[in-house]
């Protein structure tokens, strides 16, 4: 697999949209990254050799809502962590959660399965996302994940994803133990 040397500022070649706009926003933020561009992936087995290139594990993140489709829930757990959805929903209080579908995902965070990431909640305007992560990933000092394409990946301080980045977007991260 390819997998660039580190970089710390924005590429300089055309991206996609919201790459684009996660790059400017961290920037904006003064929320200091590293970085690599990597061949296509989309399952977590194919993050490894990413996550030991930066130090820092790929998060797995993955886009859950009740049968209603009225409430979504972005989850972030560590890679290997399987996703109990008995649990999620009893900690969240609603009857019943399941994956959400690509189209809901592309509605919601402007992101399908392969691609999910956090950096989604720069398309979610309107606030229809709840972002939940699990207490593992937020203890952690180092948070890595995609820019909005899954053949990129950066890395930056955790504590800037929760009181930074997140608030700056509107979000307030639900930190749980799942």
């Amino acid at each position: 697999m390819y997998i660039s040397d580190i970089m710390t500022a924005a590429p300089e070649d055309e991206r996609g949209a919201l790459e684009t706009k996660v790059y400017r926003e961290l920037d904006r933020l003064g929320i200091g990254y590293e970085r690599v561009d990597n061949d296509a992936v989309e399952a977590m087995e194919e993050c490894v050799e990413i996550s030991e290139k930066l130090g820092a594990e790929i998060r797995k993140t993955i886009v859950v809502c009740n049968r209603q489709k009225t409430e979504f829930y972005l989850v972030i757990l560590p890679a290997g962590k399987r996703f109990d959805s008995k649990l999620f929903a009893a900690m969240m209080r609603t009857a019943r959660v399941s994956f959400a579908s690509p189209e809901d995902m592309e509605r919601v965070i402007g992101l399908t399965p392969g691609e999910a990431s956090v950096m989604g909640v720069l398309n979610d305007s309107e606030g229809a996302v709840r972002v939940v992560i699990d207490k593992a990933v937020a203890d952690a000092e180092w948070f890595a994940c995609n820019p909005g394409a899954n053949t990129s990946h950066l890395r930056f301080r955790t504590k800037q994803l929760i009181n930074n980045f997140l608030p700056a977007e509107g979000h307030k991260p639900e930190i749980i133990m799942l």
